[in-house]
């Protein structure tokens, strides 16, 4: 019996003690883990994000740079963490989406079960164009020659295990046309070997296309994210076809165990963040990207669909059992 009381008010007295930490947080400066090199696209906007965070929360934030391993090192960091709240992740789809559905034997963490959603902060827009001297004037023009030419459209892109090659499977499966991928490690000879004529088309992220696109050189058929800078560049959906394709994104998480009191402080100062009108601007100063904020729940959703979506495409393609 002495025991048992032992225990109870253990288990009253620890609980009270982990909610009186929740209550004072942040009371000590919070690490952000972000699994690239200093430096790199994610780098760059998770500093922008996070000069802006500290205001928020009025506390220091330190960035961290664990980059290797397809970005798993440094997600599974976090994924591993204490669960305080005082370690965060800022991180792109590979470690999250593309490394679970392409390697889930060999990858450490479970990124759906071992990581909380704490907000999307951007998207990047992937595009598929062909050359402004091409024949082809929309995405159905393009999709009619790949059905009636099965695989004569050789389409370059930057590898066989990245957004650009799952959006062209997709719309191989939403159209019954066929293409032949050609994957390219330097990306703009991925653009140039297309206006050059070795291939007829190309599908990169928009910020390798938009100097071409400036000069009048090429003719953007498809965009995965609809963009305010463009908005003759349809998005799928504005065709007819009943989903979208990928863009690669940026978002935050915690390690999942993380108390939900802190999750509640922690969720709306992020979206305020992300939401502020310097950040955005900043952002959009780089180019490239979308500034779209998905909540936690929205996250975790497309998390699960792309997973999916993908893993199917990687057993189809045979990267994959």
């Amino acid at each position: 019996m002495r025991r048992f009381i032992v225990y109870a008010l253990v288990c009253v007295f620890g609980s009270f003690g982990t909610s009186l930490q929740a209550q004072d947080f942040p009371s000590r400066p919070i690490q952000v883990v972000v699994p690239m090199a200093a430096g790199s696209g994610t780098d760059i906007h998770a500093r922008i994000l996070m000069e802006e965070l500290r205001k928020v929360l009025n506390t220091p934030i330190v960035i961290v740079n664990k980059p290797g391993a397809f970005m798993t090192v440094g997600t599974d960091a976090v994924a591993k963490s204490k669960k305080d709240g005082y370690t965060l992740l800022y991180a792109p789809a590979t470690g999250i989406t593309y490394s679970r559905a392409l390697e889930p034997d060999t990858v450490p963490y479970d990124s759906i079960k071992d990581l909380e959603p704490l907000g999307l902060h951007a998207f990047f827009p992937v595009v598929i164009g062909v050359s402004a001297k091409s024949p082809w004037k929309t995405l159905r023009e393009f999709v009619e020659e790949g059905k009636k030419n099965p695989g004569k459209i050789r389409i370059s892109t930057p590898g066989l295990q990245t957004t650009s090659s799952f959006n062209v499977m997709i719309i191989e499966g939403l159209t019954g046309a066929k293409f032949l991928q050609v994957p390219y490690k330097n990306l703009v000879m991925g653009v140039t070997d297309m206006l050059e004529g070795q291939v007829e088309a190309t599908t990169q992220s928009l910020s390798v296309m938009a100097p071409y696109l400036a000069a009048g050189k090429v003719r953007i058929l498809v965009t995965s994210r609809k963009m305010k800078a463009f908005p003759d560049i349809p998005v799928l959906d504005e065709l007819g076809y009943k989903r979208e394709l990928f863009s690669p994104w940026f978002a935050m998480y915690a390690p999942a165990g993380v108390p939900q009191e802190v999750v509640k402080i922690l969720v709306p100062a992020i979206k305020a963040a992300m939401d502020s009108p310097e950040v955005v601007a900043r952002i959009n100063k780089i180019g490239g990207s979308v500034i779209e904020y998905k909540s936690p729940e929205e996250l975790r959703k497309m998390e699960i669909e792309e997973i999916e979506t993908i893993s199917a495409l990687a057993i189809k393609m045979g990267l994959r059992k």
